[in-house]
């Protein structure tokens, strides 16, 4: 029987290392990858971090407090991006954009979804 925690947990740190791998070559300020989500240097070794500490819980842990957290951040992140004086301090600091902020609101709540919907 798999283990749908381990699964999630690998698969989206499998798809964060490809974003921030992709985002090394990519304009240093502002690059943006699909022409709609935007990336920075910062934002890209954030993403290689997490996509690493994915794979290895995905492949060696639980999976299940990474789901959960990845969850959190990405409501938190979501949240905050639709916060007019937060969202401009976002997009300075990580150049976190609309079509950005929409995406961490869906990974955030699939992530947690799987983390209480699924056997831990």
């Amino acid at each position: 029987m798999t283990n749908v925690q381990k699964t999630f947990a690998l698969i989206l740190g499998i798809v964060l290392l490809i974003v921030g791998v992709w985002g090394f070559f990519l304009p240093t300020e502002g690059g943006m990858i699909l022409n709609y989500f935007g990336v920075n240097m910062f934002q890209s070794i954030l993403h290689v971090v997490a996509g690493i500490f994915g794979i290895y819980v995905g492949t060696k842990g639980h999976g299940s407090g990474y789901n959960m957290s990845i969850g959190w951040i990405g409501i938190l992140l979501g949240v905050l991006g639709f916060i007019p004086v937060i969202d401009k301090l976002l997009m300075d600091l990580l150049y976190i954009n609309t079509g950005i902020t929409v995406l961490h609101l869906v990974i955030g709540i699939v992530s947690l979804g799987v983390y209480y919907g699924a056997k831990r």
